[in-house]
């Protein structure tokens, strides 16, 4: 394993509580993340350090890009849409009415346009997690179940695999992934981290088909090979980076949100810039964010 000490930038000092599920903006050069807790959606444009924040009123876990200027998104059981130019949201779906203790988590888009995003139970419950897939055309489909925490996941340059996190059991799975109908089938163990003090958290995946998972309390992000060896291990200054996605003109830049939540005065003090956003340059670019709708 290659232990590489990049550069890191603090590109934003937020201080958010949870901070989350980045996406990347090609086309106006932004990145937009979430603050679960503060139930914030940030619009970040690196260019010129400007920073502008959503209330989404209610827990708000991740987001995605569609072909207009809306996002969309998942709240703590609703699927909604966010205008970035009005900031009004729009409720488009309440799944999992059924389980009050339980909350979305992380999501992201396929290649082919659908929106796939998973639930968790607050008490990390097990197995009360679901991962489902949301189609342009407004069906909904359940993917995986008997998941505790629903976490990173994202696809080969190939298309032909599919990552996906729990992270509570240290498992990264790897899926054969159909892209025509977006069925996934012959679930394995692509990563076990069951040995290690970290959590996996978010994931992405670069140009050459590594897995690049950012890791909670673990003060690092590991790349995994695409046949799922450690192959490198890029040090953090905080404590709980949370999720990550490439970006940049050259999609060079792989940006890192990260998480204050849980940590004792102690821990803040030795990870005193916890919460906020971070950029990252490496030697491997990524793949671009997909959009809802194809």
């Amino acid at each position: 394993m290659n232990l590489t000490s990049y550069p890191v930038i603090n590109v934003l000092e937020a201080r958010a509580r949870l901070g989350e599920g980045p996406v990347w903006d090609d086309q106006m050069q932004r990145v937009y993340w979430v603050d679960i807790y503060n139930h914030v959606v940030h619009q970040f444009t690196p260019s010129t350090g400007q920073d502008r924040v959503f209330k989404v009123g209610e827990l708000v876990s991740c987001v995605a890009l569609t072909q207009s200027q809306k996002l969309i998104m998942t709240l703590r059981h609703d699927l909604a849409y966010l205008d970035t130019l009005t900031g009004e949201v729009t409720l488009i779906q309440t799944v999992e009415e059924d389980k009050p203790n339980n909350r979305f988590n992380d999501g992201k888009c396929d290649p082919q346009g659908r929106f796939w995003f998973g639930s968790m139970s607050r008490s990390l419950e097990k197995g009360q997690g679901t991962l489902y897939r949301y189609d342009p055309d407004g069906s909904l489909h359940i993917m995986e179940k008997n998941v505790t925490l629903s976490n990173g996941l994202g696809w080969s340059p190939d298309q032909k695999t599919f990552y996906y996190t729990d992270s509570p059991s240290k498992i990264i799975y790897a899926y054969d992934y159909d892209p025509p109908t977006g069925n996934i089938t012959r679930r394995r163990t692509f990563v076990d981290l069951s040995h290690a003090p970290s959590y996996p958290d978010g994931l992405t995946v670069d140009a050459e088909g590594c897995v690049w998972s950012v890791q909670w309390d673990g003060w690092c992000i590991l790349r995994f090979a695409p046949h799922g060896r450690l192959i490198q291990r890029v040090p953090m200054p905080v404590k709980r980076p949370t999720s990550c996605v490439f970006g940049g003109k050259e999609g060079d830049l792989l940006y890192v949100t990260s998480a204050s939540v849980g940590l004792s005065e102690p821990e803040i003090q030795e990870s005193f810039y916890s919460g906020d956003l971070f950029c990252v340059r490496l030697d491997v670019t990524g793949l671009p964010s997909n959009r809802f709708g194809g």
